[in-house]
């Protein structure tokens, strides 16, 4: 989708609670409000191209949370490696975000138990705290729910309750009974 008053701005999915299918099982990014550290992407934020570093296309403009999804606001370079890129995003060829991050606290959870918060169920893990480092387009994503023109979902009423660091260990330990 096309920024108003900039052509080479779009906003964009760049991640979800979509299980992803990792070597060792499903990992889960958490979107909760205190979940994601956006820092980063707000004051260093990249948009890459392939997750290659040494392929900057452009710099993130603004990045929230909205509706359990990771949001925002690119604006491509106007280099001549960038404006291959962003022709073939306005023209609907790429439409694939990912993004690159650090996990910081993980939740194991076993096979039938269910995440501490009651969102999820096992197995899998789900990253309780992350922070995303860069945004990229992408030829083949790992999650086909986020990208360019990807509509948000719909999303229930009712907000989970937020846990205690101590809680959390409580229930993570009762997941492993």
């Amino acid at each position: 989708m096309e920024g108003e008053g900039n052509e080479r701005r779009f906003i964009l999915s760049f991640s979800s609670e979509e299980p992803y299918e990792r070597y060792w099982g499903n990992e889960i990014l958490d979107h909760s409000p205190a979940a994601v550290d956006l820092t980063r992407l707000n004051t260093i934020g990249v948009l890459l191209f392939n997750h290659d570093r040494d392929k900057v296309i452009g710099k993130v403009s603004r990045a929230w949370i909205e509706d359990q999804r990771g949001m925002a606001e690119v604006e491509f370079d106007t280099d001549a490696e960038s404006e291959v890129i962003f022709q073939k995003v306005k023209g609907g060829t790429l439409k694939g975000v990912s993004t690159g991050y650090r996990i910081d606290v993980i939740e194991e959870v076993m096979p039938n138990k269910v995440s501490t918060d009651g969102r999820f169920t096992g197995p899998c893990d789900v990253a309780r705290q992350w922070m995303p480092f860069e945004i990229s387009i992408v030829s083949v994503p790992a999650d086909a729910t986020v990208g360019v023109g990807r509509d948000l979902r719909e999303q229930e009423a009712t907000v989970p309750k937020t846990l205690t660091c101590f809680e959390a260990q409580l229930q993570i330990n009762k997941n492993r009974k």
